[in-house]
């Protein structure tokens, strides 16, 4: 093996005890927060497709189903139950960004600083409450750049078989850890160690990483990559917005308070001379932004990243602040109190529903979609009992879009509703409904010209109020009763399929 010539420096203790108590206390608030308001649209469908385990989805890969199946088996059909995943990926998070700060030099204060200021930052809070490919993401994103800072640092090729095996695991959650790769190997071709690849350690890693991802690969092959649909289709109908965003988002996401911190991280990446082997990280970032602004990918897909920078600026943040007089640590605790406070609010579900409208939703959008599917539900019982009892045992009841699909078959069957169908997502690939169901239609959601030239007549029966008035995507929406089709559900469904 060829040996990697970089610094070898001697590590600070791990603090451990004042880490592990931010963790602790962190788990401890998620908890009690957890039950708050309702599931959000996404976990629904989560919960939908944990209870069909397959190696793939049309949007997604299997990890974060199977986390929602066994979250929910263990600890309850709940939103509680369901988001204990996500605060465990949420402490998980912090610890390792601690681990960055000691990787980077940074001793006790430093450590424990990084971990207050993640467990506390408005991105992690979110997908720390709410399950969501992201919250696994961010663990996975955060363990590989300590994981390559590891390899960096000591030189040590076998290294790579763990950046493998965590690339593995990243890519049976979510693909965009191939964006963290691509900045990464990009960086490192730049400003080194270029030595870094020159080892058989790295064939093994890429060896590891390529085993695990084979069955969810034969699964998007067999399926025709509907990932990459879902991608396009994303990059089609939101790359103008995401760019135009991007920016300005990158300033909002941890807080505006941290944004010196990160930048503090990232100059003293490509500045220190004893963090020379650890220069790449300063240039994946941005090198990971022009990417994704490349392909029109949403803002908060570069965040992780700036986790890794954070734990970097720790040490000098310190530093500015302990050489400062006594009204600048002041001023900085208050803005940063200021900035906590403002993270929470926005992030977790501490405000009464209706006090939700406005800048909460305008920051989080995610907030208001935890509200108002019992009720949509309940809406949705009351119009199925419009069609005749003797035909609702050929009637289909059908919806635009898998959020509405997810909470139908939550609440529904309490409710005396049928199955659910759905021409949305991975929903589509669980229909059609049988040839044999040729009753009305009731469609919850937007009637698309598919639809309308599906069924032909529709008429509304009904609109979903969610009960607190708050101005979310399901406030509103329409619930149609439709005349059957002349043609079987088996011939019409792939025209009827959406993939985003």
């Amino acid at each position: 093996m060829t040996a990697i010539a970089v610094p070898r420096p001697t590590l600070p203790r791990f603090a451990a005890p004042p880490v592990a108590a931010v963790a602790l206390v962190q788990i401890a608030v998620l908890t009690a927060l957890s039950g708050r308001y309702g599931f959000h649209r996404d976990e629904l469908y989560f919960i939908a497709a944990g209870k069909r385990p397959a190696w793939g989805y049309v949007d997604q890969p299997p990890i974060t189903p199977l986390l929602a199946r066994a979250a929910t088996a263990l600890f309850g059909d709940t939103p509680s139950g369901l988001r204990v995943a996500a605060t465990l990926c949420g402490a998980a998070t912090t610890v390792l960004v601690a681990l960055v700060a000691r990787e980077l030099g940074g001793g006790r204060r430093a450590q424990l600083a990084a971990a207050a200021a993640t467990a506390l930052s408005g991105y992690v809070l979110v997908v720390s409450h709410m399950l969501s490919t992201n919250s696994v993401d961010m663990v996975v994103w955060t363990l590989i750049g300590l994981l390559g800072l590891r390899l960096l640092r000591t030189g040590d090729g076998r290294w790579w078989l763990a950046i493998g095996a965590a690339v593995g695991v990243g890519m049976a959650n979510k693909w965009l850890v191939l964006v963290l790769l691509a900045a990464l190997g990009i960086a490192l071709l730049i400003t080194g160690p270029r030595a870094v690849f020159a080892s058989r350690w790295t064939v093994a890693g890429v060896a590891v990483a390529v085993l695990l991802l084979l069955p969810q690969l034969f699964w998007q092959i067999s399926h025709g990559f509907p990932m990459l649909t879902v991608a396009g289709g994303i990059s089609a109908d939101d790359g103008t917005k995401n760019r135009l965003l991007f920016v300005p988002m990158q300033l909002v996401y941890l807080s505006p308070v941290l944004v010196p911190v990160w930048v503090a991280g990232l100059v003293r990446l490509w500045r220190a001379p004893e963090l020379r082997w650890a220069r790449a990280y300063a240039l994946s970032y941005p090198v990971a932004c022009l990417l994704l602004l490349a392909v029109g990918g949403k803002p908060y897909y570069a965040v992780p990243l700036l986790l890794i920078l954070l734990a970097a600026g720790a040490e000098p943040a310190l530093r500015w602040l302990s050489q400062g007089r006594k009204r600048r640590r002041g001023s900085a605790a208050l803005l940063a109190a200021a900035g906590a406070a403002i993270s929470v609010v926005v992030g977790l579900p501490v405000l009464p529903v209706s006090a939700l409208a406005g800048p909460v939703l305008a920051l989080n959008k995610d907030q208001g979609e935890q509200v108002g599917w019992p009720e949509l539900a309940s809406a949705v019982a009351r119009a199925w009992q419009r069609i005749p009892r003797d035909q609702r045992a050929t009637a289909v009841l059908l919806t635009g879009n898998y959020g509405q699909a997810g909470a139908l078959e939550r609440y529904g069957p309490a409710l005396g509703l049928p199955r659910p169908y759905s021409n949305h997502m991975s929903y589509a690939d669980w229909g059609p409904p049988p040839d044999t169901m040729t009753g009305p239609v009731l469609f919850v959601g937007k009637l698309r010209p598919a639809i309308r030239t599906a069924f032909g007549d529709c008429r509304r029966v009904a609109v979903n109020d969610n009960g607190a008035g708050l101005p979310n995507d399901e406030q509103g929406t329409a619930i149609s009763l439709c005349s059957p089709s002349a043609e079987p559900w088996s011939r019409i469904w792939p025209r009827l399929r959406v993939f985003y």
